[in-house]
C-alpha cells in the first residue's frame, strides 16, 4: 500500500490519544489529566503542521492535477483507494469518538466546577485531517486539471475568452 508510513503514524497517534484520554477520564487524577491534555496538544500541533505541509504540496500538484479540498482532506472520490480511505477516515472518526466519550465522561473538573480538561481532546481530529491531507497530497491519483487555454489569455481556437461586448458593458457606470 502506498503511503503506509503515514497510515501507521495516523494509527499510532490515534492509539496514543485513546489510551491517554481513556486513562485521564477513568482515573481523573491531576497527573493523568495533564498527560491527556499534553498528548492532545502535541497531536493537534502535529496535525496543524501536517495540514500546512499537505496544503503546500497540494498547491504544487494543483498546477497539473485537479484537486478538491474534500478529496485532499477527507479522501473523497476515486483519487484515494478505498482501503486507505476507510482506514484513515476510520481513524479520524475514532479520534472524534474518543474525544466525545472522554469529554462527556467527566463534565465537571476535580473541584466540582463545570468544564473538564478532557475537552482539549476535541483538538485531536486536526491530527487526522492533517494526516489525511498529507497522504492525499503525496500519494492520491487525481485527474488532470482541465486545460483552459495558454498563457496569452486566449483559448485554443485563438479567439478571446471574453464574450463580445463584455469589456465595455460597464462603461456607463464610471
Amino acid at each position: 500500500m502506498k503511503g503506509i508510513t503515514i497510515v501507521r503514524a495516523d494509527a499510532a497517534g490515534t492509539v496514543v490519544f485513546a489510551v491517554t484520554a481513556g486513562l485521564a477520564a477513568a482515573l481523573f487524577t491531576t497527573a493523568m489529566q495533564w498527560l491527556g491534555a499534553v498528548t492532545a496538544f502535541v497531536l493537534f500541533a502535529v496535525g496543524v503542521f501536517t495540514f500546512l505541509w499537505a496544503y503546500v504540496v497540494a498547491i504544487g500538484r494543483s498546477r497539473t492535477d485537479d484537486i478538491s479540498v474534500t478529496s485532499l482532506f477527507l479522501l473523497t472520490g476515486a483519487a484515494t483507494p478505498r482501503r486507505v480511505r476507510l482506514a484513515m477516515n476510520g481513524l479520524l472518526a475514532a479520534q472524534v469518538a474518543v474525544a466525545t466519550v472522554t469529554t462527556f465522561a467527566r463534565l465537571d473538573g476535580p473541584d466540582g466546577n463545570p468544564g473538564s480538561s478532557l475537552a482539549v481532546g476535541f483538538l485531536v481530529p486536526m491530527f487526522g485531517i492533517g494526516m489525511n491531507g498529507l497522504w492525499a497530497s503525496r500519494h492520491a491519483t487525481f485527474g488532470l486539471r482541465p486545460r483552459t487555454g495558454d498563457d496569452s489569455g486566449e483559448g485554443d481556437s485563438g479567439e478571446s475568452a471574453v464574450a463580445a461586448g463584455a469589456i465595455g458593458q460597464n462603461d456607463d457606470h464610471g
